[in-house]
C-alpha cells in the first residue's frame, strides 16, 4: 500500500470519530511496521479518552507487533501538551516510532508546530504534507469546527433548513411536520450528532416543543443545546429538558433581559447566560464567542425564519444545509426573514459545495462566500 493510500486509510479512521470525539478533533492513525505491513490503527475516542496515536499503538501491541522502527501516518499533528491526556508525541517516541507522516498541522496554539518540533528533537523523522495537498485539505475540512474555534475563536455555524422547492418552511397556520421525507430527517439527525451543540430559538420551543436531540442508534454522546430566549420565556415543562436516551447534555439559555424565571430554569438543569445586545435582544456575536469558550466546534442551527435572519444579518452563519422537498406550497414562512432588499447585491452570497438526494428530497450544502478561507 502506498503512502497516499495509507493516509486515506487514516482519514477513513478519523471519520469514525465524527460523532464521538468532540470537542477534540477527529483524527486517525495508521502504523506501518519496519517490514512495510500495517501493524496497528486507531482513531480518537471520547474527550478524556485515548487519541488516535495511542489507540494505534495499543492495537499494534495487542496484535503482538513490534513498534520499533515503525512509521505512523496521522491526519493531524500529534499533540505536544498535557490536556485531558498526556502528549501523543511522547507516546510515539517512547514506543520507538522512527517516522511520522502528518497530513496537516494542529491549529491549537498549544501545539501549532510544536508537536512536529518535539518529535524531530527526539530523533523522529517527520514528513508534513504540503498545505495544498488534497489529503491535508480533507483533514482540515473534517475538523472545520475545531479549526474555526482555534483560528477564529468562534464555532463553525451550520444552519439547517427543511423547505418546499419554493422555499416554504411552514404553512400560514404553522404546520410544518413533515415537509421533507423520513430519509431527509434521518440525515438531519446525523448532522445534529456531529455538532458540539444545537441552537434554536424561543419561537421554535413554543411552537413545536422539540427535544432537539440526535436520535441515532449507538450514539455515545449528545450535542449540547442552546436556546436564544431574550426574555427567558422557555417553559419549564418544555420537552427539551427531557434527558436524551444516549447520554446527558448541557442546556444553555442565552438571554438579554433579567427575569425571575432564571431560577426556575436553572432548577430544571439549564444554565442561563446573560448576553444583552441592542434593542433588548441577545447579542448573537457575543454568544458565538461564549460558545467557543465552552469548546463548541460545530454549531448546528434549527430555528425559525426570524432567528435565521438575525443570525445571517449578524454574520455568524457559515454554511446552509437545506433539504428541499419536491412540492410547492405557495405561501407561508420562508427560510429566513431577510430584506426587503433594494438591490440583488444586498443578498447573502453563497457557494454550493454539495448536492445529494436524500429519499425524495434534495440536500443542498452551501457555504457563505469566502467563509471557509481559513482552511484553504
Amino acid at each position: 500500500m502506498d503512502e497516499r493510500a495509507l493516509m486515506q486509510q487514516a482519514l477513513a479512521l478519523a471519520q469514525r470519530s465524527l460523532n464521538l470525539s468532540n470537542p477534540n478533533p477527529r483524527v486517525g492513525c495508521v502504523l506501518v511496521g519496519a517490514a512495510g505491513a500495517v501493524i496497528g490503527q486507531g482513531h480518537t475516542q471520547q474527550a478524556g479518552g485515548p487519541h488516535a496515536e495511542v489507540m494505534a499503538l495499543r492495537d499494534a501491541q495487542t496484535r503482538g507487533h513490534s513498534i520499533v522502527g515503525a512509521t505512523a501516518h496521522v491526519t493531524l499533528e500529534p499533540c505536544s501538551h498535557h490536556g485531558r491526556t498526556p502528549p501523543c508525541c511522547d507516546a510515539l517516541v517512547a514506543a520507538g516510532v522512527s517516522r511520522v507522516v502528518v497530513a496537516t498541522t494542529d491549529p491549537n496554539p498549544k501545539v501549532a508546530g510544536q508537536g512536529i518540533e518535539r518529535l524531530r528533537a527526539a530523533g523522529v523523522r517527520v514528513d508534513l504534507l504540503p498545505h495544498d495537498d488534497p489529503l491535508a485539505r480533507a483533514s482540515r475540512e473534517l475538523n472545520i469546527g475545531f479549526f474555526s474555534r482555534m483560528l477564529r475563536a468562534r464555532p463553525w455555524v451550520r444552519m439547517k433548513i427543511a423547505a418546499s422547492l419554493d422555499g416554504i418552511t411552514a404553512l400560514p397556520n404553522g404546520q410544518s411536520q413533515w415537509i421533507t421525507s423520513e430519509a431527509a430527517r434521518t440525515d438531519g439527525h446525523h448532522w445534529r450528532a456531529r455538532a458540539c451543540a444545537v441552537l434554536t430559538g424561543i419561537g421554535t420551543v413554543r411552537e413545536d416543543d422539540p427535544r432537539l436531540d440526535a436520535r441515532i442508534e449507538g450514539l455515545q454522546r449528545q450535542p449540547h443545546l442552546v436556546v436564544v430566549d431574550s426574555r427567558l420565556e422557555t417553559p419549564v415543562t418544555a420537552r427539551l429538558f427531557e434527558p436524551p436516551a444516549s447520554g446527558p447534555r448541557r442546556i444553555w439559555i442565552a438571554h438579554a433581559v433579567d427575569s425571575a424565571a432564571a431560577q426556575a430554569l436553572q432548577a430544571r438543569g439549564a444554565e442561563t447566560w446573560h448576553i444583552p445586545g441592542p434593542g433588548g435582544k441577545t447579542d448573537l456575536v457575543a454568544l458565538m464567542s461564549a460558545l467557543a469558550r465552552h469548546e463548541v466546534n460545530e454549531l448546528h442551527v434549527e430555528a425559525g425564519a426570524k432567528l435565521n435572519a438575525s443570525l445571517l444579518k449578524a454574520g455568524v452563519v457559515d454554511e446552509v444545509l437545506a433539504y428541499m422537498a419536491p412540492r410547492l406550497l405557495g405561501t407561508g414562512a420562508g427560510m429566513a426573514a431577510l430584506g426587503p432588499f433594494e438591490q440583488l447585491a444586498q443578498g447573502i452570497a453563497l457557494r454550493y459545495v454539495d448536492v445529494q438526494q436524500q429519499g425524495v428530497d434534495l440536500r443542498v450544502r452551501a457555504v457563505v462566500d469566502g467563509r471557509d478561507s481559513f482552511i484553504a
